[in-house]
């Protein structure tokens, strides 16, 4: 197996020096970096690698081996994972509570220390294959206080062969002694013809004009164009170039009923990831109100600058007011109430 097709290109030659440490790897890396820039995909190809039979000349996994099929079906016995109780559970698991009648428990954001301590225990066992044992953690920051001081402990007294992977979109939320025992890897901004070139190969066609809205992070911008949330940012683009006529309180209502469907957990849609596309939005008002160019949503610039039509004062005004709202976006007393309050006072400022 050559190097995944999936593999982006500026990562290699990140690629190439860890793999290029061998025996020398550290016990722990942390891989820092914005959600979109490649980190998490990195350190599933470096955990399949680490764990693979027979690694090819780039050291990337073979695809093919008894180790890489079971990787393959994510019941490889020396790869533990940890992630928040949220990300473990599983469809069949959700339907069987529906089925018996029992209000289902809302999941733990957080990754717990009866985690860390079973992961701990596993450690003590010998790894299956006699070699590496990897443990991934995802995202990292998701660890409570009591978890984090657990896993200090084995990251200041690693067990043999065992390989620590932190993934991080917030390393700076991590206890300092935690990121003082990793080497850190971080992920930055790739250039943006590079990044507009690898879009542009997986049928992108708006590369461009998403590009800026994930902040130049191709692997974030994939999933505006083909991803999940493509249809709901279009939807919020609609709607707020409708908001100048529309009625922003049935506006409000409507977006609360998509907050609280079904769908909108499984594509990571939220109160503020809202709220943050409504900054972009009010951004790119301001900019085109100066004469500039868009730099989220410039695939909607032209309509968006007959709104505008100049009003560089307002637009601004109620950019910086937003900041207020952005600070409890993600725990609002009330959603509702919180939605009606914010589309109100950008109708009254835009309109």
């Amino acid at each position: 197996m050559s190097q995944p097709t999936d593999f982006p290109p500026w990562l290699l030659p990140l690629w190439r020096a860890t793999i290029a440490q061998g025996a020398r790897l550290p016990h722990a890396l942390l891989f820092a970096g914005a959600p979109g820039s490649g980190k998490r995909l990195f350190a599933e190809q470096l955990a399949q690698a680490l764990l693979c039979q027979r690694p090819d000349a780039e050291g990337f996994a073979c695809g093919q081996c008894g180790s890489c099929n079971w990787f393959g079906a994510d019941n490889h016995p020396d790869m533990l994972r940890l992630v928040p109780a949220a990300d473990e559970a599983g469809e069949d698991e959700a339907e069987g509570e529906a089925d018996s009648g029992k209000k289902e428990k809302r999941k733990s954001q957080q990754i717990v220390i009866d985690q860390v301590r079973g992961m701990q225990g596993l450690l003590e066992i010998s790894g299956h294959q006699g070699g590496r044992r990897i443990v991934l953690i995802d995202p990292a920051e998701a660890m409570n206080v009591a978890a984090a001081n657990a896993l200090l402990k084995s990251l200041e007294e690693p067990p043999i062969d065992a390989v620590f992977l932190l993934v991080s979109h917030a390393p700076r939320r991590l206890l300092p002694t935690i990121r003082s025992r990793c080497q850190v890897r971080d992920f930055p901004v790739p250039d943006a013809g590079v990044a507009t070139q690898w879009l542009k190969e997986r049928g992108a066609s708006e590369a461009d004009a998403v590009l800026g809205f994930a902040s130049g992070l191709p692997l974030a911008a994939l999933d505006y164009v083909k991803g999940p949330l493509a249809e709901a940012r279009k939807r919020f683009a609609n709607d707020m170039l409708g908001l100048p006529k529309s009625d922003p309180l049935k506006l409000a209502a409507s977006w609360d009923s998509w907050l609280k469907g079904k769908d909108a957990e499984k594509i990571g849609l939220n109160m503020s990831l809202l709220v943050g596309w409504l900054q972009r939005w009010l951004s790119d008002g301001a900019r085109l109100a100066v004469g500039g160019q868009a730099r989220f949503f410039r695939d909607f610039a032209p309509q968006l600058s007959v709104q505008v039509a100049g009003r560089l004062e307002v637009w601004t005004s109620c950019y910086n007011e937003l900041q207020a709202y952005r600070r409890v976006a993600q725990h609002p007393l009330n959603a509702r109430l919180f939605l009606e309050d914010v589309l109100l006072r950008v109708a009254r400022s835009t309109r």
